[in-house]
């Protein structure tokens, strides 16, 4: 090339400049005129690439975030209130600890223990609402040809974790409805048993310390509505399941439970019903929260186990002979909740393990609010909780 060819190629290239800087956005860019060049747009790439394999933790946690919105298919149960309410149907992030040590441990949400403006406001419910009073008032379609679909099953009462899979139950709400649950009185023996698996659960404005801020003080709550404004006979074990030498530890607190729960069942043959009382736990900022008698209410979801993964099939060292019966006792109070309390429950969620279900047919875990809540907001869930209990128990739901 010679001297004269390249100087008019020089000349070109300040021209090609010039005419890219006196162009309006986005050509003017700096960037833009550099990707004119191999070079730089190889660069660019090799930079992008680089930042999202490094940025994978934040990439996976924006997916997760994101899937909380799916349970928005359940919303449609939610009675209008604030916008922040998707979550309250979310499909849920806690994943339960093992009953035996092939089972790895569940990762716990942290607790928080920040004390309240007023501490005396915790022990106090306020005025109950008459429950008794409450008229029917559904807001979705509950006719029996709606619920034949299972499609409109898994749309409206059921979130199916990705562990197991819904083929492993019949989710037949005709048959679910249709069994008998109803509760015969037995005169000076108990027939409700609670006890909290995870007894160290506490919410937003527990105080430290403070057992009546905990799950095992809800447990409290919601035996003392049954027994005086129901007039079941309650027994509430406070034992710690998931505490090992002081410390917080729940690698095998289903198995503690059952072995103590069994014992009590045998000195204690008239009880029938059985609720492992829990609190969720929620992405933080989340709350859920329903509008229940003019009061803040904290939602409650029914947890149940099909003893059958998709990796292993059936799970034959954890046989449950109620699983069908498990699943009507909880449909049938979720029924009831979606008849007099609409955006009261979220879902029954279908999980791949047992979680000491087995130990009778009307046995329940059930998981009122999350760390999220105040102390105040899963005490006033424990009312409407009661009510659907007792119209189940008795047979006024149907």
């Amino acid at each position: 090339m010679t001297k004269i060819q390249k100087g008019f190629s020089v000349l070109l290239c300040l021209c090609f400049f010039l005419v890219l800087a006196v162009m309006p956005e986005p050509f003017s860019r700096l960037e833009n005129i550099y990707r004119q060049f191999p070079v730089y747009r190889f660069v660019e790439q090799k930079v992008r690439h680089t930042y999202l394999e490094e940025d994978w933790q934040t990439e996976e946690k924006l997916i997760e975030e994101n899937a909380q919105y799916v349970g928005q298919l359940l919303q449609i149960s939610q009675a209008p209130q604030e916008a922040e309410i998707p979550e309250t149907t979310e499909i849920p992030q806690k994943t339960k600890t093992s009953e035996t040590a092939q089972i790895s441990q569940e990762t716990e949400n942290p607790e928080i223990t920040e004390t309240p403006q007023n501490a005396e406001e915790l022990q106090n419910t306020g005025d109950s609402q008459n429950t008794e009073t409450v008229q029917p008032h559904p807001v979705i379609d509950l006719s029996p040809e709606k619920l034949a679909d299972k499609n409109y099953l898994l749309e409206h009462f059921f979130v199916v974790d990705a562990s197991t899979t819904a083929d492993a139950a019949s989710l037949d709400a005709a048959e679910y409805l249709a069994k008998d649950l109803t509760l015969k009185p037995e005169k000076g023996q108990p027939q409700i048993l609670i006890y909290h698996s995870h007894s160290q659960e506490t919410f937003a404005d527990s105080r430290e310390g403070e057992e009546a801020d905990t799950v095992v003080g809800v447990g409290d709550y919601l035996a003392e509505i049954l027994e005086e404004k129901y007039g079941y006979q309650v027994i509430h074990v406070k034992e710690h399941f998931d505490v090992i030498d002081g410390e917080i530890d729940r690698s095998r607190a289903y198995d503690f439970a059952r072995e103590h729960i069994e014992k009590v069942l045998e000195e204690n043959p008239a009880i029938q019903v059985i609720i492992d009382l829990h609190r969720d736990g929620v992405p933080e900022g989340k709350r859920l929260v329903t509008e229940i008698g003019g009061r803040d209410t904290a939602q409650i979801m029914f947890y149940n186990g099909l003893s059958y993964t998709v990796n292993q099939g059936k799970v034959s060292y954890l046989p449950n002979p109620y699983i069908e019966e498990n699943l009507a006792f909880s449909f049938q109070l979720e029924y009831a909740a979606a008849e007099y309390y609409p955006g009261f429950y979220r879902c029954i969620y279908l999980a791949g393990l047992r979680y000491n279900l087995h130990l009778r047919p009307r046995a329940l875990l059930v998981e009122a609010g999350a760390q999220t809540n105040t102390v105040q907001e899963v005490k006033n869930a424990m009312e409407p909780l009661g009510d659907i209990l007792n119209r189940v128990l008795k047979g006024s739901d149907k």
